[in-house]
């Protein structure tokens, strides 16, 4: 059977507000950080869940130790000021989202790479032709 957990932690990461998408699907972690920019209200959050949850690009998968949940919403409200308190986001959705930047950077040098061989042959092709053009006498 499968074991699915979501949460979503917003905190002030200086300029902006941002959010925090984690993902918990068969003990495998992935993660997706989102910026607000100013405070986002309830209301804001919830129309953004809805409006963009399908569109979000989530790391690569980690493996996550899956947490039993309490039942009491006042013991679930004070874990939740609790390590809120002691250290915003977890290690384990920091090393996820790391993990995507990198992965992205590389993505992006690959890409750059490729425009600026397709520009250096194009302006070759250019410069074979005007040669081209100027032996020919016209």
């Amino acid at each position: 059977m499968d074991n699915v957990s979501g949460r979503l932690t917003v905190f002030f990461e200086e300029p902006f507000w941002t959010g925090v998408f984690e993902c918990i699907w068969n003990g495998r972690l992935r993660v997706c950080r989102v910026i607000f920019g100013s405070e986002p209200k309830d209301g804001e959050v919830y129309d953004f869940i809805l409006r963009n949850y399908y569109k979000l690009k989530y790391s690569s998968e980690i493996t996550a130790d899956i947490k039993k949940t309490a039942g009491n919403p006042k013991r679930i409200r004070r874990e939740v000021r609790k390590s809120v308190k002691c250290r915003g986001v977890g290690t384990k959705s920091q090393l996820a989202l790391k993990l995507q930047r990198e992965q992205s950077k590389v993505e992006r040098k690959i890409i750059s790479r490729e425009r600026r061989e397709a520009e250096k042959q194009r302006q070759f092709e250019l410069k074979r032709q005007k040669r081209k053009k100027k032996r020919r006498g016209r």
